[in-house]
């Protein structure tokens, strides 16, 4: 897999077609929006999926822990589908998120899913500050911010459609300007909202780039590409 760098302020972010974003001059891998016990939040409702989601994203992270080496996990809130999510994990999942918690500190930010990563190892904040970096579950005007603050967040799960010559592709994306930007979710089961919405555009006033993401690397396009 190939990672598109993006530069803040000196600061070098790598954005991983997985939908996770690294700092290395810090060792901190970013992830929003996992939704883990989706599945199981449906089937209490009556509607079934299969009940794969959250393997599914664990596997997806740990291989991203193997890869960075991260010294810190920041989770950008909405870890869970709903507050009960975590007592719903089966054995084998728990285990092998607690054994994440064990080999990386894991940073836990509240959403409006889940208040808080009940039970877990790790800190759980509203919000997470180091160096430039301002991280939150859901991006906020910038009244009050620093000039030099660049807001990293999640919540929307964005993304994008563009033509290619073959078909038309939908994907989830990364959305950028030179002060924000939003993390696709990350999780297994989760839906998106088009990064036209004016929920998502009117965050960028002068204008926003996505990183769409592939299979193996990620694809740029500015804003007026889209469809």
């Amino acid at each position: 897999m190939s990672a598109a760098p993006l530069h803040f302020h000196g600061e070098r972010l790598m954005l991983d077609p997985d939908g996770a974003a690294y700092w290395p001059a810090k060792r901190v891998l970013i992830v929003s929006d996992l939704h883990l016990e989706k599945a199981s939040a449906a089937a209490m409702r009556g509607s079934l999926l299969p009940p794969f989601d959250t393997k599914t994203t664990l596997e997806k992270l740990h291989r991203l822990i193997r890869l960075y080496h991260p010294a810190c996990v920041v989770a950008l809130g909405d870890t869970f589908h709903d507050m009960k999510g975590v007592e719903r994990m089966n054995a084998n999942d728990r285990a092998r998120l607690l054994q994440m918690t064990k080999d990386v500190h894991f940073i836990w930010i509240t959403g409006n899913h889940d208040a808080a990563a009940t039970g877990l190892p790790g800190e759980s904040v509203a919000e997470w500050r180091d160096g430039v970096f301002l991280l939150r579950h859901q991006a906020e005007p910038r009244t009050g911010m620093r000039s030099v603050d660049v807001e990293i967040s999640g919540h929307y799960h964005p993304k994008a459609s563009v033509n290619t010559a073959a078909l038309r592709i939908s994907r989830p994306c990364f959305v950028t300007d030179s002060a924000r930007l939003i993390l696709p979710a990350f999780g297994a089961y989760t839906g998106g909202l088009d990064v036209r919405d004016p929920a998502i555009t009117r965050l960028f006033p002068r204008g926003l780039r996505v990183f769409l993401l592939g299979q193996a690397k990620l694809f740029s396009f500015p804003l007026g590409q889209l469809i």
